[in-house]
């Protein structure tokens, strides 16, 4: 505080070259230190062993297109269901498909799914509504979203380490997603 009001006093008090240069140390704030690359030296590197991967068998999205889905690196044509840790052929062909019975799978399975993320294509689709209550009345969550968006969605929630499910519908027309290192068709 004294410091600051000392640099005050010379700022109204000396000629404005002086002024200038006060004025920048009043202004501008400390940055503290910062490491050289010397300094880099005197630490020791951190090492990190990994014993096993956190999710060995966990299900992930590589890429779409209009045919259908590459899930771990396996094609699989046409609709899916996603299961933690298992690819099943879903029997539906359009959002109006999509019933109470065709979402059995997900509430049969132990442990039970928390979420189930819905790709209807290439645009937001509404289901039936005794679909929706049904699946809540199980204790299921369902995001409705377009294929692309729920993929997306569906890779980060299995990241997260969620009990996630996925029903997917591949968008129609020449739509495609690719991973790295990896070419559509």
């Amino acid at each position: 505080m004294a410091t600051a009001l000392g640099f005050r006093c010379l700022y109204r008090t000396r000629p404005a070259t002086l002024g200038r240069y006060v004025d920048r140390l009043w202004r501008s704030p400390s940055r503290g230190h910062r490491l050289s690359p010397a300094d880099d030296e005197l630490y020791q590197r951190t090492r990190i062993s990994l014993l096993q991967n956190e999710f060995p068998q966990a299900v992930y999205i590589d890429s779409y297109n209009s045919r259908g889905f590459t899930i771990n690196g396996n094609r699989v044509f046409g609709p899916c269901a996603l299961l933690p840790q298992t690819v099943v052929q879903w029997n539906v062909g359009s959002h109006q498909d999509i019933t109470e019975e065709s979402f059995s799978i997900f509430w049969m399975l132990e442990p039970r799914i928390e979420i189930v993320v819905v790709g209807t294509g290439n645009k937001t689709e509404r289901l039936h509504s005794q679909v929706l209550q049904a699946m809540r009345q199980r204790g299921i969550a369902v995001e409705i979203q377009d294929t692309p968006n729920a993929c997306a969605t569906f890779n980060f929630l299995c990241h997260e380490g969620r009990v996630t499910g996925a029903a997917l519908i591949p968008p129609p027309g020449e739509t495609a997603l690719a991973s790295s290192g990896q070419t559509t068709e």
